[in-house]
């Protein structure tokens, strides 16, 4: 009777675990992200472009004055990663939302301004156009989304090298690791200001963030624990969107990528005005293109995108 008991509980906690995701999938939202455009043909290997929008689209003014979110009519994009995923180390690329980047129809503009003229179809046409790369996959965190999944797997840990205060993301956090809850966890992915460096410095923040978000999520304690596991997937519809065509298995493997950067750049870059260094560039591009990221040399791999070699 006892292995019987055992069974049914073992059936049931199997069936609650994947039915949750399979409930969740059925509210997300999908995005048409694929341009109407020539493309970059298929390549070796998965590229997703993860995008976190500033979209204040479902937060109430008590919200947006609570996060610091600012204008509630503003729609660009904060953060622009390509996460590459293939036969060499997992790659994360960030790309500064100041890049000037030609915009098909619209000449030369600063990248993020790709999504408020054309939405998602121009930003991907604009990136694989600067690139070569075709993008294969997109997932979109709004504002909130950040602040609802970090406070789902119960706070993160982050590591300031100094102490920030920043008055626009509202941050003002002190020195060394600690563990921040969503609402700190996002002003410290957006502050900029207090660094000479700006949006070079808070990249180097996101993929922090970025990086402890995943690690909680895929942690054994967020499958284990049903509340936390319930309040993660429910934060899910709410604050994300993927691109037509992914399906569940096709997120959880971007989410496994996620945690598995072998190694994390910056586009190459000429100065800090976040214009990008073509030759630099186009060797970190064809590392990617061809699926050879064991290839990626220090030289055009850094945290900065910034040359360490002056």
């Amino acid at each position: 009777m006892l292995l019987v008991l055992v069974l049914v509980l073992l059936l049931l906690w199997v069936a609650f675990l994947v039915a949750t995701p399979l409930l969740t999938w059925s509210k997300v939202d999908k995005v048409d992200y694929e341009p109407d455009a020539d493309r970059p043909g298929e390549q070796p290997g998965t590229t997703y472009l993860l995008v976190g929008s500033d979209s204040r689209a479902g937060l109430t003014p008590e919200e947006r004055k609570r996060l610091n979110t600012g204008d509630a009519e503003s729609e660009l994009t904060d953060t622009m990663m390509l996460l590459h995923t293939g036969d060499g180390p997992t790659t994360l690329i960030s790309i500064p939302r100041d890049s000037p980047l030609d915009i098909p129809g619209h000449g030369v503009g600063k990248v993020n301004s790709a999504f408020s003229k054309g939405g998602t179809p121009l930003l991907v046409q604009t990136l694989e156009k600067a690139t070569g790369i075709r993008i294969d996959g997109y997932v979109e965190i709004g504002f909130g989304g950040l602040v609802g999944v970090v406070d789902a797997v119960g706070g993160i840990e982050v590591c300031p090298k100094r102490r920030i205060r920043d008055k626009d993301s509202g941050l003002n956090i002190k020195k060394g690791c600690q563990e921040v809850d969503g609402v700190t966890a996002l002003a410290y992915s957006r502050a900029r200001k207090h660094d000479p460096l700006s949006d070079l410095a808070r990249v180097q923040q996101q993929r922090e963030v970025v990086a402890a978000v995943g690690d909680k999520v895929l942690s054994p304690w967020s499958i284990l624990n049903p509340v936390r596991y319930w309040q993660l997937n429910a934060a899910v519809p709410d604050f994300f969107k993927f691109g037509e065509g992914m399906g569940p298995v096709d997120a959880s493997q971007w989410a496994l990528a996620m945690t598995d950067t072998g190694k994390s750049c910056t586009v190459p870059l000429a100065g800090a005005d976040a214009s990008w260094a073509p030759n630099r560039a186009s060797k970190l591009f064809d590392t990617v293109i061809e699926d050879r990221t064991d290839d990626i040399t220090a030289d055009i791999c850094t945290a900065t995108g910034l040359s360490d070699q002056g």
